[in-house]
């Protein structure tokens, strides 16, 4: 299951995980108002990542009053999950099908969601490892690589469930639930929702489960909406045009897909010039910096003063803040030179964007990228309030036209996007609380994203322990951790 992240595991923990069974879950009640086969059609946003990607909930024995871990059989925990996910798939039924080609695109390779019912997997595991053996939970360690079932993907989508859970039982009475989602079938608000609808559904917290459920959504599975524009692509990878010809007008309104044109022209001429190695084989190490309320608080009096402050004549988020924050710091990193264009994109829910707004519930893909660009010079030199002012202008700029101009844009030959130093990329997962989706009554003491495809993006999280705190997990390269921590963290301590 494991075996080529087995062997790299660290050396302090021997991988032994040892999975005892794996079962496949099918919903409870099938829709008798579909029919069995529905086909759901999926939009350009749906279609650029199809893989599937993994979150790991840690549950330490002692975190928890509710129940007691240690007394909880691991034969419990899995039947409560799997009558959960029973439950759950019953109502989000586009959960247990399969990715398929297109019946009328097979040259584009575009895919479609199949609500055939063929289930998700669930496998129940024991490891003599102990949560507390694992250090700080929210650093990445590759052990967690053991935490996740990996199905074999041999490039047939049809043969590849979209959701799979492992449930492990650590040697000292903890637990870890290791959930992966397809991102064709998700994005981050709608896997949320998910998670916690199938948490709500499990019976080991039954007699909670009826104040959560009146916060639920129902789901909307329809996704008609978001294919307002004629959609055809090919499906590896990061789905953006690496093709350096101009992109057609249209795509003007759509700041993010220009400007990665523009990188991508400058990194290929860069290249010829012989200044960039490839980074295509580059081994990111991924790290998690801690960001305290109290932190983002002195940055934020440091940048706006406390004159301002005190008159309430700024606005900014905490996001704004540290996204530009972490913006200048990369940058300085790399000491990309002084002309060349960099560019800072980050993803915007556009549920309430769209006219008229995506229905509560939706449970597709609902984000578009925004972006800023500067010369490396002009971002060195801007104060953060400046970079703040440029990001807010970024985030207004999304509406209507400029998701259809994005969809649009994504209906091209796609490639897989080089990763480029002067690209920062950052998601905002902090409306997102998954450590508060409570599988064992009682919050998971840690929730852990593992590699995504773009190891680079930096995922800003809500700290557990601090809810106006930002857990900030971003992927490096070796060389330049200690030059990144350095910009990063100095004016925050």
């Amino acid at each position: 299951m494991a075996s080529s992240q087995q062997q790299h595991a660290n050396h302090v923990l021997p991988p032994t995980v040892c999975v005892k069974k794996s079962v496949s879950v099918y919903p409870k009640s099938l829709h008798l108002h579909h029919p069995q086969q529905v086909v759901v059609n999926l939009s350009n946003l749906d279609r650029q990542c199809p893989m599937l990607m993994y979150l790991v909930f840690f549950y330490k024995p002692a975190s928890t009053n509710l129940v007691d871990l240690q007394k909880l059989s691991l034969d419990s925990v899995f039947t409560s999950l799997k009558s959960g996910l029973e439950e759950t798939l019953s109502v989000w039924y586009p959960a247990a099908g399969r990715l398929m080609m297109s019946p009328n695109d097979h040259h584009h390779g575009k895919l479609d969601l199949w609500c055939n019912n063929k289930g998700a997997i669930l496998v129940e595991a024991v490891t003599r490892v102990k949560v507390s053996d694992l250090g700080d939970l929210s650093q990445y360690n590759e052990f967690y690589e053991n935490l996740v079932y990996k199905p074999v993907f041999n490039g047939n989508f049809t043969e590849m469930p979209l959701v799979v859970a492992q449930v492990t039982k650590f040697g000292c009475g903890g637990y870890s639930i290791g959930i992966g989602t397809s991102h064709s079938l998700f994005d981050g608000p709608a896997t949320y929702d998910f998670l916690r609808a199938w948490a709500s559904n499990s019976a080991i917290k039954r007699e909670k489960s009826i104040s959560t459920r009146h916060e639920l959504h129902k789901p909307v599975h329809e996704r008609g909406v978001m294919g307002l524009v004629k959609n055809s692509q090919n499906h590896t990878g990061m789905n953006i045009t690496t093709k350096s010809s101009p992109p057609p007008p249209i795509m003007a309104r759509a700041a993010a897909i220009n400007h990665l044109y523009e990188l991508i022209k400058q990194a290929m001429i860069d290249r010829n010039r012989g200044g960039l190695p490839e980074m295509g084989s580059l081994n990111y190490v991924l790290k998690t910096y801690h960001l305290s309320g109290a932190m983002i608080e002195s940055l934020k009096r440091k940048v706006f003063g406390d004159d301002q402050i005190r008159r309430g004549s700024f606005s900014c988020s905490s996001f704004e803040l540290v996204a530009a924050h972490l913006w200048k710091a990369r940058m300085k990193t790399f000491g990309v030179r002084k002309e060349a264009m960099v560019c800072l994109q980050f993803a915007v829910d556009i549920r309430n964007k769209m006219e008229p707004p995506l229905a509560k519930g939706f449970s597709g893909n609902a984000f578009v990228l925004a972006s800023v660009a500067l010369t490396a010079g002009e971002l060195e030199e801007r104060t953060h309030e400046g970079i703040v002012e440029k990001i807010k202008e970024a985030k207004n700029s999304i509406n209507n036209d400029y998701v259809n101009a994005y969809i649009q844009a994504l209906d091209g030959p796609q490639g897989n996007l080089p990763p480029l130093k002067e690209l920062t990329l950052v998601s905002d997962w902090t409306r997102m609380p998954f450590h508060k989706v409570d599988f064992l009554s009682g919050e998971a003491t840690y929730a852990s994203p593992l590699v995504s495809p773009i190891p680079q993006v930096a995922y800003f999280m809500q700290n557990p322990r601090d809810s106006r705190g930002i857990d900030v997990r971003i992927g490096l390269l070796p060389h330049t951790v200690a030059a990144f921590s350095h910009y990063f963290l100095t004016n925050l301590q």
